[in-house]
């Protein structure tokens, strides 16, 4: 088991979205803001912030894994209807992790777009920055935000970008041509919604690690941690792009942007995100 590389330096569960008006099915509903006038990770007390109820604890056998379960009330946050949520982080063995998370809709129709928001460095612990590992991401187009980091609504190609990484290369290789670094979500290649696609591949070659990550979400967030200020094991404090997230996930604000894939789930019906890690040494 390659330990190191299965500790995240620490893991956030949200539901992402960036916008402050809802409008859905004809009501408007008004969300709490907690990123200047947008809301950010499902609000100022998201998903993350709240206590989830351990359904199921195996840490023996086969497959170790643990369910967590939450109950997300109507108007919490502003967000519309009842929704009952289950998050299973499993492992499988071979160096192989899953997170699979289901939602389902009791009441009203509502957005849902979960997240896994762990942060990560082959390196291991206070091994220094990760501008030097090597990503490959599977998207070949990309959705552009605005000034406050809101999705413009267009896909486009990332050829000829700095955001290009169909064929691998170092993390840090075009933070020239960047302001600050990598906060933007890639358009994954494949349609098939039911069907795992890889999303990106990463390569520490010092330590000689490798992460794949596979989902079956149209998207992943890319995010190298450039503003982050955090104590975590020993005391250390990790500093801007001392990690790397690599969010599976359907597109941010997709309910103000027709053309991105829906998020909205209606009464009964059912959302579910899977996610699989592999880990290996080269």
């Amino acid at each position: 088991m390659i330990h190191l590389a299965l500790e995240p330096l620490w893991d956030e569960l949200a539901i992402e979205f960036l916008v402050l008006n809802l409008p859905l099915n004809g009501t408007l509903y008004k969300l709490i803001a907690n990123d200047g006038k947008n809301t950010l990770h499902g609000g100022p007390k998201g998903f993350s912030k709240v206590v989830w109820t351990v359904k199921k604890y195996s840490p023996e056998g086969q497959t170790p894994h643990v369910v967590f379960a939450y109950h997300s009330f109507d108007g919490e946050q502003g967000f519309p209807g009842d929704l009952r949520v289950i998050v299973v982080y499993k492992l499988l063995g071979d160096n192989k992790m899953s997170i699979t998370m289901k939602a389902k809709a009791l009441n009203k129709a509502t957005p849902v777009n979960l997240i896994n928001h762990a942060y990560w460095n082959l390196g291991g612990h206070d091994s220094g920055d990760i501008l030097s590992e090597e990503i490959q991401i599977f998207g070949s187009h990309y959705t552009p935000v605005d000034a406050q980091l809101i999705p413009t609504g267009k896909v486009v190609t990332v050829k000829g970008t700095p955001y290009d990484f169909l064929r691998p290369n170092t993390v840090g290789s075009m933070f020239s041509k960047l302001t600050a670094g990598y906060n933007i979500n890639y358009a994954l290649d494949g349609s098939d919604e039911q069907k795992l696609k890889k999303a990106a591949i990463v390569h520490d070659k010092k330590s000689g690690r490798v992460m794949e990550i596979s989902t079956n979400q149209p998207g992943v967030q890319f995010y190298t941690s450039n503003t982050l200020y955090q104590k975590g094991k020993g005391g250390f404090t990790y500093k801007p792009h001392a990690a790397l997230c690599l969010e599976t996930q359907g597109f941010a604000d997709s309910v103000n942007h027709p053309s991105f894939p829906s998020q909205i789930v209606n009464p009964r019906e059912s959302y579910k995100h899977y996610m699989l890690f592999k880990f290996s040494n080269l």
